[in-house]
Parts: structure tokens; C-alpha cells; sequence
């Protein structure tokens, strides 16, 4: 039994009040995760390196203890970064956008649609993404709080996001629908082309 057993809908804290529907519910790629938010590649290389130096220096000895450390800290990785992921659900719903994390300590974090005030759409590999929201208003979160699920960097003004999303193009343009509508009338419709980083601002109308 898990933490997340007693939940009335999965990934949310309570039942849906009325009036309120979900229109999209997923959770990171696992190994897109590894990547981009715990740095596999970055950390292969650097033991890469050692290992260079290692077998340079004549030292067997080190590189045996080089190789061996890599793979155990690359094993730990990626174990995280499974972990993270299938403890990770993120909801749309028409009135806000939900975060549910956390391995050893559960978060639920709501995100009403009316305080969404950008959606950047950042794209990576075979269809994956990143969904990053810039918040209005005074009401701020903590980076550390959010982390994973937060823009790396930016720990004056924390900016939420959905990461390694399949399908991040539909995901994308779901909540820059549901957001807008919430905010006014009309919707926002979907770029043609993705590019490494696209911005959907809410405040923009589109005919659909």
C-alpha cells in the first residue's frame, strides 16, 4: 500500500467539485526525465573523463574504481528518476492545473487556470517536452518545494512545469485552451511547427 492509494481520483486531493472536468492527465518519461532533469549524460561524461585519466595515468586500480562508481551513480539516477516518474502525476483540468509529486514526501499542488499568465512550450526528442508556466499575481512558491518540477534556475520567481511530457504539442495546446477559456472568451490554437522553445501566451485570442 502507497501513500497514493487513498486517493478519491487519482492524482488530485479530493473529488472534482461540480462543474469541473479533467481533460488530461499524464506523467514524465522516465527516461527523458534522466536526462534532462538528473543529468545522465552529463554525469556519464564526466566519469568518462576520470576514466580517461585513469587509463592515462597507468592506474588500473582507478580506473577500475572510476568505472565502477559511474555505473553505480548512473544505476542511482536513473532509479530516481523512475521513482520520481511513477510518483508523478500531472492534471488539466477546465479550472486548474494539479501537480501531484513526491517519493518520500507526497505534495499536491493546485494551480488555479485565472493565474496562469504565459505557457512556454519547450520541445526535445520524439515527441517529448517540457510545459513551463509563468504565474501572476503576488503569491509565490518555493523552488525547493517544486523541484523536480520547476525551471532550473530560476529561484527568485519559481516557474512550475510539466517535464519530459509525451505528446507535448497536444498536452500544449490543451492547456493553453483550458487556460484562456478560463481567463475569457476564446481559445489558443496550436503552433504549426515546434521549435526548441515555444511561447502560448494567454492573453492572446485565436479564432480556432
Amino acid at each position: 500500500m502507497s501513500e497514493y492509494d487513498n486517493e478519491p481520483i487519482r492524482g488530485l486531493p479530493g473529488l472534482l467539485p461540480p462543474g469541473e472536468t479533467i481533460l488530461w492527465q499524464g506523467s514524465p518519461d522516465w527516461r527523458v526525465l534522466a536526462r534532462t532533469a538528473f543529468h545522465t549524460g552529463a554525469v556519464a561524461g564526466y566519469f568518462g573523463v576520470l576514466a580517461v585519466v585513469a587509463l592515462v595515468g597507468g592506474s588500473v586500480i582507478g580506473l577500475g574504481m572510476t568505472l565502477a562508481a559511474g555505473l553505480i551513480g548512473m544505476a542511482l539516477l536513473h532509479l530516481i528518476a523512475f521513482g520520481t516518474a511513477k510518483t508523478t502525476v500531472y492534471t488539466i483540468t477546465n479550472r486548474r492545473i494539479v501537480l501531484r509529486f513526491g517519493m518520500a514526501i507526497p505534495k499536491c499542488i493546485n494551480l488555479p487556470l485565472p493565474m496562469i499568465g504565459s505557457l512556454d512550450l519547450r520541445a526535445r526528442t520524439r515527441g517529448t517536452g517540457d510545459l513551463l508556466m509563468h504565474l501572476t499575481g503576488k503569491q509565490r512558491l518555493g523552488y525547493i518545494a517544486l523541484w523536480p518540477h520547476a525551471q532550473a534556475w530560476h529561484f527568485n520567481e519559481p516557474r512550475p512545469m510539466f517535464r519530459a511530457i509525451p505528446d507535448i504539442a497536444k498536452v500544449g495546446m490543451i492547456a493553453a485552451r483550458a487556460t484562456r477559456a478560463a481567463q475569457g472568451d476564446g481559445t489558443v490554437t496550436p503552433p504549426v511547427a515546434i521549435t526548441p522553445v515555444v511561447t502560448m501566451p494567454t492573453n492572446t485570442a485565436v479564432a480556432a
